[in-house]
């Protein structure tokens, strides 16, 4: 089973990366498996920490891949990092092994610290929407533009009966980066 979270971690100056990761439990284990190159990758393997945010904040989600900046971030309480100022939970997390692999290898980290923010208010179809569209945004360059198309058309019509603001805004700013990706792969076409 994967988990869809806001990962955070510093790089060896302290500067912090925020990213979306579909991560995995193995016993009490985190599994993380970074495409490389990664910079949360780097940024585990210097400090050896991470921290793993749970929000349903979904702008959160589409900020980090479009290049905004829809959070603030505090210091984590026990390890080397930083967390979301504002998310459900946190668990702040120690890299305790590595399995090398040329395309995704996987970090395994033990649970350090956990603190429970606020309570989990339950599911929307427009912020599981928003996810799926997250990742198909991160994968822009591995798959096929139909397929993002098709995927698109049937994630919408959830967008549409149950978004609120915020569902709403982190939709628009996906759906810039998914029509700046098509312009760019029509001017391509064209040269």
């Amino acid at each position: 089973m994967i988990y869809e979270t806001i990962v955070t971690s510093v790089d060896a100056m302290g500067v912090p990366h925020v990213a979306p990761f579909g991560i995995s439990m193995q016993g009490s284990l985190v599994v993380i498996s970074p495409y490389k190159p990664s910079s949360t990758m780097a940024n585990i393997l210097v400090s050896h920490h991470a921290v793993m945010n749970l929000t349903d904040d979904v702008r959160v989600f589409a900020a980090a891949l479009t290049g905004r900046s829809a959070w603030n971030l505090v210091a984590a309480d026990k390890v080397v990092g930083v967390r979301l100022g504002t998310c459900l939970a946190h668990k702040e997390l120690k890299l305790v092994d590595v399995v090398d692999h040329p395309l995704r290898p996987q970090l395994f980290l033990q649970v350090e610290h956990e603190v429970q923010h606020q309570a989990f208010q339950g599911f929307n179809r427009a912020q599981a929407a928003v996810i799926e569209l997250a990742v198909l945004v991160s994968r822009l360059t591995r798959l096929p533009m139909d397929k993002i198309e098709q995927e698109i058309g049937y994630l919408h019509i959830a967008i549409e009966k149950t978004a609120g603001p915020r569902e709403l805004e982190a939709w628009s700013w996906l759906m810039e980066a998914v029509t700046n990706h098509q312009a760019m792969l029509n001017n391509e076409n064209l040269a």
